[in-house]
């Protein structure tokens, strides 16, 4: 009985022990949270402020050469961009097009059989052939009616199948264009069952629709093609930066693949008009342009804007503590808080503050920044 009262005893000193033991290292990790948020605030004598020399300065406006970063994609007027296909239809014989390669305006892309193609050069000849008998039937039937040896509804018939078969000459004749074949040089020996589909331009293959052996209906679109010479950078800019940006200006952009790699650029056209995101786009032309940027490549770009007004500090008020930047403003006389900031650029000695709308009417530490940080560390350290 007595071995379990001390058994009961020692159990109780135990959890007694546990709670006060809890309840402490409860307090510390409070004191220690306390300490980390108060260690954003120093606190200094004057014979610290005077040693360390701190001095103080609110922000200032300067003409800034900032970097204006957005993005677009390569792109090509619609002109550039030439869609190929078979006006009136057939199979494909032949055509040795792959993506990537570059064809010259003239060039032979694809040869297209159909029987309709004879049908057509057939009735051409045909109706072309019966135009002679018909104009010398004309200037027969024009004389005997001057001469009242014929009435005038023979002559007028006679008129009549002629300009009708010329009407059908003509429309004939212009099918054929449409088909890629000259009439001027169509023969009886000519007659051909295929077509050759000429490029319109020069430029590079960028998609191939077909196979061998496929019927290609009108409508349907075989090869598109694009041309380079006029290839540029579209890029989305928001409406508030679009009064820093000017024709002429110039840009620097780059893939996410290879971001080193430097593409100069130059603002050729601004939009006029803004989307629902209150963005429009900008064209920019390559300096030199590279093969490998097709359309529709995503890029990044970087837009000096010179002489635009900046909110910027000394170099000196910003120090870097665990990858992020800061600056302190005064409190008081003897008090300073550490403020996280975001940096922009650092020209000729001074680095803008990219949020600085939060903090104007504010004194910021210009000198002893360095010696504050190393203050409050020591202090979470404590």
């Amino acid at each position: 009985m007595l071995n379990i009262q001390y058994s009961m005893l020692g159990l109780g000193l135990i959890s007694l022990l546990t709670i006060s033991c809890g309840k402490k290292t409860s307090n510390e990790a409070a004191a220690t949270d306390s300490t980390v948020v108060e260690s954003s605030i120093a606190n200094l004598t004057p014979q610290q402020i005077k040693s360390i020399g701190i001095e103080t300065a609110p922000i200032e406006q300067k003409s800034f050469s900032t970097i204006l970063k957005v993005s677009g994609r390569v792109d090509v007027p619609p002109q550039n961009l030439v869609s190929v296909s078979v006006p009136m239809g057939g199979y494909l014989k032949s055509s040795h097009l792959i993506p990537g390669m570059f064809v010259r305006k003239g060039e032979s892309i694809a040869i297209i059989e159909d029987q309709q193609y004879i049908q057509l050069q057939q009735d051409y000849l045909t109706t072309q052939s019966k135009i002679s008998f018909l104009e010398n039937e004309y200037q027969r039937q024009r004389e005997l009616n001057q001469s009242k040896a014929s009435s005038d509804k023979v002559f007028q018939q006679a008129e009549m199948e002629l300009k009708t078969q010329r009407i059908l000459v003509k429309s004939l004749a212009e099918k054929l264009k449409l088909a890629g074949i000259n009439p001027e040089k169509l023969t009886e020996n000519t007659i051909s069952k295929s077509i050759n589909i000429l490029s319109p331009i020069n430029g590079y293959v960028s998609k191939v629709n077909v196979n061998i052996g496929k019927y290609i209906s009108p409508t349907e679109v075989m090869f598109e093609l694009v041309n380079t010479s006029d290839i540029h950078l579209a890029l989305k800019v928001f409406e508030k930066d679009l009064d820093k940006l000017n024709i002429g200006q110039k840009v620097t952009a780059y893939t996410n693949t290879y971001p080193n790699k430097k593409y100069p650029c130059e603002i050729i056209l601004i939009g006029k008009n803004l989307n629902e995101e209150r963005n429009t786009d900008i064209h920019c032309h390559f300096e030199t342009y590279d093969k490998a940027l097709i359309p529709g490549t995503y890029m990044n770009a970087e837009i000096a804007i010179n002489n635009a007004k900046a909110n910027v500090l000394p170099e000196d008020a910003l120090v870097r503590f665990e990858g992020k930047q800061y600056v302190f403003i005064k409190k008081s006389d003897s008090q300073y808080e550490m403020v996280e900031v975001q940096a922009g650029n650092t020209e000729k000695g001074y680095t803008e503050i990219i949020n600085a709308e939060k903090l104007n009417n504010q004194n910021f530490v210009v000198k002893g920044a360095y010696s504050l940080l190393m203050s409050l560390k020591n202090k979470a350290e404590e």
